[in-house]
């Protein structure tokens, strides 16, 4: 009976270990790949705070600006909801959290949504429930180039402009820290203008050429297209932040079951030799 407890726990041991060296070699890929998403990602952040504080500023010192673009503009009939997840498992609530965030979402609601899925885990889970899906991109967020972005966001900012949709909601995670990250839910149509302190007369009496009209219908979509292209960026950071976390909680508990499996592989061994000394006294004390 003990041998064969031995051999199962053997066995065990043999998987764990397995299992460990797997989930270790994941931690270590997953850091050098954050090493490379995060510097990418602050990268592309100032560039886009750069762009997102011009248009706001440009929004705030006109008073020409086309009424398509602001909030509370229009009614809301129809959203386009950009829900950003991985294409890829293991890596924790990453994708749980964003797509229970964009449910909650959707159902507030209570209309028909496009759904533009941004990542494989994401779009699985809209096909399931039957949502419209009007588009998706299945590639590693992190591959994204700023054309692609162009080509997401473009039929989006067309249909805004045509009145088929009445807005544009992102919902991805956005970077807090290597170990932290937030779900984040952004409205990039139509554009809200934050309070901000008063600017100066100077800057109150911007021109533009060939008319605002026109400068503002070649900003915003480069607003959206930025945002998007930023926002893919940054989720792609937390996606690796959060498998490293998760490879690494798994590797501690691989190890920690490797050490109380060795420690009842020992006492059942020691209990054999137990046994077996109790057989050869009490054989001994039956010769005599």
């Amino acid at each position: 009976m003990a041998k064969q407890s031995m051999q199962d726990i053997k066995r065990r041991i043999k998987s764990v270990s397995s299992t460990e060296r797997i989930t270790n070699s994941m931690k270590l890929i997953s850091a050098g790949k954050l090493r490379k998403a995060r510097k990418l990602y602050e990268e592309t952040h100032e560039n886009s705070l750069f762009i997102t504080k011009t248009i706001s500023e440009l929004f705030q010192t006109s008073a020409d600006i086309p009424t398509k673009y602001l909030d509370n503009s229009r009614k809301q009939e129809k959203t386009a909801y950009i829900v950003i997840t991985s294409s890829k498992g293991l890596c924790g609530g990453f994708n749980t959290n964003v797509l229970k965030r964009a449910q909650e979402v959707i159902d507030s609601e209570n209309r028909s949504p496009h759904i533009i899925a941004i990542g494989g885990k994401g779009l699985e889970y809209f096909e399931k429930r039957g949502y419209d899906i009007y588009s998706s991109y299945l590639a590693a967020p992190e591959t994204i180039s700023f054309l692609e972005s162009e080509e997401i966001s473009g039929p989006l900012i067309k249909m805004f402009d045509e009145g088929r949709i009445n807005k544009v909601v992102l919902i991805y995670t956005a970077f807090v820290n290597a170990m932290e990250q937030k779900v984040t839910e952004k409205t990039l149509l139509p554009f809200r203008i934050e309070e901000e302190k008063t600017v100066s007369g100077a800057s109150q009496k911007t021109e533009y050429e060939p008319s605002a009209e026109v400068v503002f219908n070649y900003l915003i979509p480069k607003y959206v297209e930025m945002e998007l292209y930023a926002s893919v960026i940054e989720s792609a950071t937390c996606e690796h932040a959060a498998r490293r976390t998760a490879m690494e909680s798994a590797t501690d508990n691989a190890r920690e079951m490797l050490n109380m499996l060795n420690l009842n592989y020992n006492r059942a061994r020691q209990a054999a030799i137990t046994d077996q000394i109790i057989e050869i006294v009490a054989g001994a004390e039956a010769q005599n």
